[in-house]
Order: C-alpha cells, then structure tokens, then sequence
C-alpha cells in the first residue's frame, strides 16, 4: 500500500501494431479515456499526465499518448470525479507510471477521498473496510481492459515511421509487413 511542422499525408493503414510501437493523439487518448481535449491539455503542460511516446515541442508538435498513459488518464479521471485531492492524485500517478503493464493488470486503487491506497490483495481491501469510513476502488484491470477496447477501434500512429494504423489487427498487418520484407 501507499499513500500520498507539418508531416505529409499518409494512407491510413487497416490495423495496430504491438502497443510498444504504436502511439495516439491527443483526440484518440480523449476519447478513450473519457476526457476532453482541453483536460488532456492542462494535465499535460501542468504535467500531471505527460505524454510517454512523444512530447509536443514546439509549436505544431503533436503529443503522442501510449496505452498505459491512456490507462492513467482515465484513472485520473476517476479520481478526480470522486473528488480525491490533486496532491493524492499526483501521488497516484507517479506511482501508477512507475508499474509494468502486468503489475497495473493486477492492482486495485481505494480511496478514502483524501489518500488513495494500492491494494494487491483482498486482505488489503479488508483491511482498509475495516476502518469504519466510506471508500471505493478501482479496479485497474478492467480500465485496462476498457481502454485496451477503445484503443483497438480508434487511429494508432507507428511512433518510428508515423504511420496511420486504423483497427484491431494493426500487430497482424505489421507482421505481415515485416515478414514480405524480410
């Protein structure tokens, strides 16, 4: 537990690549979180949630978003809707982007309203019951699930050569695209 310039056009491409090799833009991250544009933004530049693929520097530059950052978004999202504090929040997150993707998958989040506590076992979550105050949790497997989901049916950019992936199958098309090469 704890406590706390302008590229030219290209085809879009049916497909996702292997979400190491893939990234999104600020309105595909949006919407699979659940956000708008203009908290995507702020929480970016106050850096609360920073892009991990790629930073927007300069003007014009476009941020490109991960899944896990997506992942983080939406949870931020959650925590703030239930009114948890931004310093806890912070905290959070901090925690939450230091997490293998495998670690996140299995992690559930309790707050209190004012800390938000990780809890890796029913136990945990018993324990923190039994202080006798009202809390709720996250279960970071299903956000995980939800934006992997959304993720699947929204545009993915290939963050080594930029290219648009559009779909589900974007790892096959990769793969496929690497073995003709090959």
């Amino acid at each position: 537990m704890y406590g706390h310039g302008a590229e030219p056009a290209r085809r879009p491409q049916a497909a996702s690549a292997a979400p190491d090799e893939v990234g999104y833009r600020g309105p595909a991250a949006c919407a699979a979180a659940g956000i708008t544009y203009r908290q995507l933004d702020y929480w970016a530049r106050t850096g609360l949630v920073e892009p991990s693929v790629r930073p927007a520097n300069g003007s014009g530059a476009q941020r490109l978003y991960g899944s896990h950052d997506v992942v983080v978004l939406k949870i931020v999202k959650r925590l703030l809707d239930a009114g948890v504090s931004l310093q806890s929040i912070r905290t959070a997150v901090r925690h939450l982007r230091a997490a293998e993707p495998a670690g996140l998958r299995r992690m559930t989040l309790i707050s209190d309203g004012a800390t938000v506590y990780e809890c890796t076992s029913p136990d945990e979550v018993v324990e923190l019951l039994q202080g006798g105050q009202g809390i709720f949790g996250i279960a970071v497997g299903v956000v995980w699930s939800d934006v992997q989901a959304a993720l699947a049916q929204l545009h993915a950019e290939h963050i080594d050569t930029g290219e648009t992936l559009v779909g589900q199958n974007a790892a096959d098309e990769l793969a496929r695209r690497r073995s003709r090469a090959g």
